[in-house]
């Protein structure tokens, strides 16, 4: 296997672990600071939009390797 293929699926694997267990991490945060649906909301969004840029980022740097 090439190491660059490897190196990718690590990278995705493992930052969509990390991803899981940052949504962990904020649920208890949510539950133990009592924020209610409205402040949990909130805080999932924002988790959101952090997951949003990444998958943007691999698909903006998929399209400009493909042009090149």
């Amino acid at each position: 296997m090439d190491p660059a293929v490897f190196e990718e699926w690590m990278m995705t694997g493992l930052v969509s672990i990390l991803i899981i267990f940052m949504g962990f991490i904020v649920w208890d945060l949510a539950k133990k600071s009592k924020a209610g649906k409205f402040g949990t909301m909130i805080l999932f969004f924002v988790l959101g939009l952090g997951i949003f840029a990444f998958i943007i980022k691999s698909v903006v740097i998929a399209y400009i390797e493909n042009q090149s």
